[in-house]
């Protein structure tokens, strides 16, 4: 049976890509887009950016047709604001509404924003209420467990947004005091999925970055979607290897060298066309390092690449690593 956002059908069970700063944007989503992923999502913006004009926050609410379906994900810390960047980001004609109530970094947890949420759900109830009745779009959500190991409130946190009208919940299996550390629990999220209260979709995230556990968490928790994000950068095949694996059983064969830098060179290519020449190229540099992770004595190569500022001698560093390492990278 088909998983449903509103009106948006994302097929039997999806995977999205997460929104994650400085990586989820345009050229990003492109490469991941073409390995087959589902449903994807904006880099997180600040509502406070929309509202002032900035012109970063702005930017970041640039998709495109081909990206579809697309979520614009907001984040803050004041309820009117918040509604008003609503409004401004159902302008730009996304398929969906998306609440980041998880990030845990200092600046943003720390001034009432993302996980913060997480240690007053009566805010986070009226802030997600504000939105929902601010667009004719869905509106979903994205958190965590809870604040810490003492606070794991999200099966609440569930209940209680889907009353005020959101159409799915993403859960990272971590609390806000672990950040990115230790291993992610799944079973809470587990839970919710079970709770017969609950009739949106719940998406699972952290910790999926390979194909048997993608396969083996997905009978183990019993989540309607994956949502994967780290393992995905320099790695976009990993939602082409996990479908693949869905629809045969059988195990992809890792992407060639070839393909490696052929996907590089696309990326490069889609940054300095959204961004322009110099900040495309030298936002890029932090990404080959993960393309071409596994590569034994990469080091000097990277180098090279991180140092290259032509689009000219960066794809001629690339062509000199096709033709030096000439052998299948798993």
């Amino acid at each position: 049976m088909s998983v449903k956002i509103g009106n948006i059908d994302l097929g039997e069970f999806p995977l999205l890509l997460a929104p994650m700063e400085d990586v989820s944007d345009p050229p990003f989503r492109y490469v991941c887009k073409q390995s087959g992923v589902d449903m994807m999502y904006t880099e997180f913006i600040s509502s406070e950016g929309l509202i002032r004009d900035a012109a970063k926050s702005i930017q970041k609410l640039d998709i495109f047709e081909y990206e579809r379906p697309i979520g614009i994900q907001i984040f803050g810390s004041n309820i009117e604001t918040m509604r008003g960047a609503t409004e401004i980001a159902t302008k730009a004609s996304p398929d969906l509404i998306d609440i980041n109530y998880g990030c845990p970094v200092k600046n943003v947890a720390c001034r009432g924003a993302g996980a913060s949420l997480l240690q007053d759900i009566d805010k986070m109830v009226l802030m997600t209420k504000a939105v929902v009745e601010s667009t004719h779009l869905p509106v979903t959500v994205k958190t965590r467990l809870g604040w810490d190991d003492n606070t794991k409130n999200v099966y609440e946190v569930a209940e209680r947004l889907q009353d005020v009208g959101i159409k799915a919940l993403t859960i990272h299996g971590r609390t806000r005091s672990q950040m990115y550390k230790g291993q992610a629990d799944w079973t809470l999220i587990r839970e919710i999925k079970r709770n017969p209260r609950i009739q949106i979709p719940i998406f699972g995230n952290g910790d999926v970055d390979s194909v048997e556990k993608a396969a083996d968490w997905r009978l183990e928790y019993e989540v309607d979607g994956i949502m994967i994000g780290r393992a995905s950068i320099g790695y976009p095949w990993i939602f082409r290897e996990i479908k693949h694996f869905f629809k045969t059983g059988e195990i992809l064969q890792g992407p060639t060298l070839s393909e490696r830098v052929e996907v590089c060179k696309t990326h490069l290519d889609k940054s300095i066309a959204w961004k322009g020449p110099k900040t495309g190229i030298f936002e890029m540099r932090r990404h080959y390092s993960n393309y071409f992770k596994g590569i034994p004595n990469f080091k000097e190569y990277r180098m090279k690449l991180v140092s290259a500022d032509t689009i000219e001698l960066i794809e001629e560093i690339l062509e000199e690593i096709k033709n030096k390492f000439q052998t299948e990278m798993a």
